[in-house]
């Protein structure tokens, strides 16, 4: 139940309407500037939370941060608020979770924990407090604000909180997970994540790999909002007390305004920012028409730094050498559509042997951004457009401006003569060796 207003009105720009959570990290219900609920989670003194790290965290099973403040005097997180229940909440009242639906929430958190990991943070405090049910579906939260704790730590809660689940009970012995009553199916994988030996758990993609394997029945119907953040106070307890996050409001809670419809606009902000990734490889591509060299080389850049961003737990080293492995992919077609115009030209016409050759490095670099197992960098664009592609005067904005430089970049890749600047005697042999292959091709 919604405790007492805080005495505090204020939180930055949000103005705070109730308390949710007792003690230490207190959450309060507050509405944003737009007049949105959420939630607030006011952290430590000295807590630094990676905000832009946690706002790169996208998955239907991990709450949605939006805003916050590392530097503040007090910390604080901010999210949706959404309405739901801890998931120790739900058991102590329910009983413990059937097999169907375990199966569910053991899918749901491993790809709560890849989408976490995948971002370059741990969650540290995954257990029956920081997971939300939500329409059947397990929404995890306070992820990222546990310093020292690792993947392999989160592998492991995630099989305490299955067997808890599962049991209905916590384990008498914390070390050991109680798993007599896990299903079959489900036992030697919670098993193999309790390990105590941490390097012999499976990692995160493996557990996504092995509960995807498992027999799901249909999911739920959707849950009237995507994966918000509802923060909350970690309680390894399976029964909080009452309102403990912002999601485990009292019953009155549920429709709760600026929930209704967050799936749809989740998804339409994904949309919007596909196309806005799509124009940014639309516009590298074309640069690497007008100028081969100099573009080839910024898109290779580009690429790279986008995969040092999207994972940064591999580091430099695995990201140039991913780019690297992706270079005589690129190369074949920097070779097969200079090959191919020729061919054409063939049959109708001649083509200019420069723009043969610079078309032919503008799909070496659509392979770069883009292709069939090559997905990297063009995932990190979407993930860096989603929180602007979340409010309609950003998309605007971003929409405009990039098509605008789209339209540019494709008008000048289609009259403008290809320049090979600094290498301009390799402009010169590649124009020399398109015009003999051309020639040779016409007389044949």
């Amino acid at each position: 139940m919604s405790g007492e207003t805080s005495h505090q009105e204020h939180i930055g720009p949000y103005r705070l309407l109730s308390r949710l959570g007792p003690g230490n990290g207190a959450v309060h219900r507050a509405a944003g500037p737009d007049g949105r609920d959420v939630a607030i989670r006011l952290l430590p003194p000295g807590a630094a939370p990676d905000i832009a790290r946690m706002r790169d965290v996208l998955s239907p099973y991990v709450v949605d941060v939006l805003d916050g403040d590392a530097a503040a005097p007090t910390p604080y997180v901010v999210s949706r608020f959404v309405p739901g229940r801890p998931l120790g909440e739900t058991v102590a009242e329910q009983g413990p979770v059937p097999g169907d639906a375990l199966r569910r929430l053991a899918f749901g958190l491993a790809k709560a924990l890849a989408a976490i990991h995948r971002a370059g943070l741990v969650h540290g405090e995954l257990g029956p407090g920081t997971i939300l049910v939500v329409d059947d579906a397990p929404v995890v939260i306070d992820f990222g604000l546990t310093a020292g704790a690792t993947a392999a730590d989160d592998v492991r809660s995630w099989a305490a909180t299955v067997a808890f689940a599962a049991a209905g009970a916590h384990a008498a012995d914390p070390g050991s997970p109680p798993l007599d009553a896990l299903p079959d199916d489900l036992r030697p994988l919670v098993e193999a994540a309790a390990d105590l030996d941490a390097g012999t758990r499976p990692d995160v993609a493996e557990l996504v790999e092995a509960t995807s394997r498992l027999e799901l029945p249909s999911a739920p119907a959707t849950r009237s909002g995507p994966p918000l953040s509802s923060e909350a106070v970690p309680a390894p307890a399976p029964a909080p007390a009452p309102g403990p996050t912002p999601a485990a409001a009292s019953p009155d809670a549920a429709g709760t305004p600026g929930t209704a419809g967050g799936a749809h606009g989740l998804a339409v902000a994904r949309g919007w920012a596909r196309l806005l990734a799509a124009m940014v490889v639309v516009i590298a591509v074309a640069l690497v028409v007008i100028a081969p060299i100099a573009g080839l080389v910024l898109s290779l850049g580009a690429v790279t730094l986008l995969r040092v961003a999207g994972t940064t737990a591999r580091g430099w080293a695995w990201a140039f050498g991913r780019t690297l492995l992706t270079v005589p992919y690129a190369a074949a077609f920097t070779v097969a559509v200079p090959l191919g115009l020729v061919a054409v030209s063939a049959v109708g016409g001649e083509i200019d042997s420069l723009s043969a050759a610079a078309f032919g490095a503008g799909a070496g670099a659509a392979v770069l951004w883009t292709a069939p197992g090559v997905s990297g960098p063009r995932r990190q664009l979407e993930r860096m457009f989603l929180s602007a592609a979340r409010r309609p005067r950003h998309i605007a904005a971003a929409g405009t401006v990039l098509a605008g430089l789209a339209l540019v970049a494709v008008v000048g890749a289609l009259t403008l003569t290809p320049s090979f600047s600094p290498m301009y005697g390799l402009q010169s042999s590649v124009e020399g060796t398109m015009d003999r292959l051309q020639t040779a091709v016409n007389r044949f």
